[in-house]
């Protein structure tokens, strides 16, 4: 670690006036504390938004949940409302790192950070959900751009991102044993308009894929699955697991996730 200032800011605006001076705002810190530590990142100073409770909490809105920025896994995990409106998405922050992760971790910590592997961009793409900042909405299907990549601009926060329930939904996810990452993770949910898919950990940010959407928009059944092809050619390749494996595990965790959606 090295020298930095320390910022609290006591409201939105204060957080929004030291971010666009250059600090370097701070959530759950499971990433960037991390970061800090093996000097890949070195900030002047860290503007922690912990203290903004306007920042945290869930309510519904009709068939939607509005979850602020600031909400930590455990707390979406343990939501009555959650559990009742979108169980999928409470189950995936149950299984997020381990009980410490979950009680630090936030939701727009994750989600900004657009790590790879990350569980939480798999729900956002999956449930076709809006991520509110405090410019603008912006669409999942605009937001993730690639490794740690978003479409957030300079000085912009996440302030809350809008879940839409599903009629059914689900998330499988074959965990790398050390990390607890995703080394491959499928969100299903289908909704009105059709069956969405999002995958993270298998390459370089989550993606949706057009096959499996296609193939359970005619039979949201798990033998769906079996005839659609997954090209491992841009999927990662690592010491946890080849491409090939990697494209394989998509198939399997895609035919787990509709089976548990569909009870």
């Amino acid at each position: 670690m090295y020298a930095f200032a320390y910022e609290r800011p006591a409201s939105i605006a204060d957080a929004l006036a030291r971010v666009s001076a250059g600090g370097q705002a701070l959530a759950g810190g499971q990433t960037l504390i991390a970061s800090l530590k093996q000097r890949l990142a070195q900030p002047e100073s860290l503007i922690d938004l912990a203290g903004l409770a306007e920042l945290s909490g869930i309510k519904k809105e009709g068939a939607t949940l509005v979850i602020g920025a600031m909400t930590k896994h455990e707390t979406v995990a343990d939501s009555a409302d959650v559990k009742a409106l979108i169980p999928a998405l409470a189950a995936l922050a149950g299984g997020i790192g381990d009980r410490q992760v979950r009680a630090m971790g936030t939701l727009g910590g994750s989600v900004a950070n657009n790590d790879p592997a990350a569980c939480y961009p798999s729900a956002v793409l999956g449930l076709g959900a809006t991520v509110q900042t405090n410019k603008r909405k912006i669409a999942a299907d605009d937001f993730f751009q690639g490794m740690y990549t978003t479409a957030l601009e300079e000085g912009e926060l996440i302030t809350a991102i809008h879940f839409p329930a599903a009629q059914k939904a689900a998330y499988a996810k074959f965990r790398q044993p050390a990390s607890r990452f995703a080394l491959v993770g499928v969100f299903v949910a289908q909704t009105a308009s059709g069956v969405r898919v999002a995958i993270t950990g298998a390459g370089n940010g989550v993606f949706r894929h057009a096959g499996l959407e296609a193939a359970l928009s005619k039979s949201f059944t798990p033998e769906a699955v079996e005839g659609v092809a997954i090209d491992a050619g841009e999927l990662n390749a690592d010491l946890h697991a080849s491409a090939a494996f990697r494209a394989q595990l998509i198939k399997v965790q895609t035919q787990r996730a509709v089976q548990q959606a569909n009870g």
